[in-house]
């Protein structure tokens, strides 16, 4: 049975941060299911945080993309890891997940709105997450990975305002995928209840991508398909 029932057929996939372990899971489910894959990624050769070659890489698409699903993204790294404590937070640690987790994607989100089809349904989708609802925060910590994705859920909601006026066929999504087998998640899987393989999480979001209508552009949506408060 098709992954994808509501685009037009063969749709064009189009997965930025195609290397690392969802993106690889999204477009090799893509792949194989018919559609026409593009993957951008550093070892591709396109870089997100250069906006001078993602708008090379934009003019050289073979063809407008009816889904986009944009997966950069950092949790932690040499010198970094999520705070536990207000005395924690650093500026340059947030400075720095700020620009990977939100500004880059929603920069690239802009340069690829315009070019995707009207008349059609099209899907720009952005890997979020749950601990970027403001209203669903109870336990606090993780300060500068909580603000860069409810940064970045503001924008693709404010984004989505606009693209309904301009094309009312398009949806906007940000996606929370769950905790997922990947080195992002690895030191932070002790305790998880349900952990997914990477294909496993991005079946369920193509799942969900496929049901999505205009109705629920600009929402935070999780991959049961449940709206999540920002």
């Amino acid at each position: 049975m098709s992954i994808l029932t509501s685009f037009s057929p063969n749709p064009h996939a189009l997965i930025v941060g195609a290397s690392g372990g969802l993106g690889r899971a999204f477009a090799d489910l893509l792949e194989g299911d018919g559609a026409r894959v593009t993957r951008w990624s550093r070892s591709s050769g396109v870089d997100p945080a250069d906006p001078a070659g993602i708008t090379a890489a934009i003019a050289a698409l073979a063809g407008p993309p009816d889904l986009v699903i944009i997966t950069n993204g950092v949790l932690h790294g040499p010198g970094f890891a999520p705070e536990k404590a207000n005395g924690q937070l650093k500026a340059e640690t947030l400075a720095q997940l700020l620009e990977i987790n939100c500004i880059q994607p929603a920069t690239i989100a802009a340069q690829l709105l315009p070019v995707m089809p009207k008349g059609r349904k099209t899907v720009l989708a952005v890997l979020s997450a749950r601990v970027g609802s403001i209203s669903d925060n109870r336990l606090g910590g993780w300060h500068s990975y909580r603000a860069s994705k409810a940064a970045l859920n503001q924008l693709i909601r404010t984004m989505a305002i606009e693209q309904a006026r301009r094309n009312p066929e398009q949806i906007l999504l940000a996606l929370h995928p769950g905790t997922v087998d990947t080195a992002m998640s690895k030191p932070f899987q002790q305790g998880v209840k349900t952990l997914f393989t990477p294909e496993q999480s991005a079946r369920h979001l193509l799942g969900v991508i496929d049901a999505a209508t205009p109705a629920q552009s600009g929402l935070l949506i999780d991959w049961q398909g449940q709206v999540i408060p920002y």
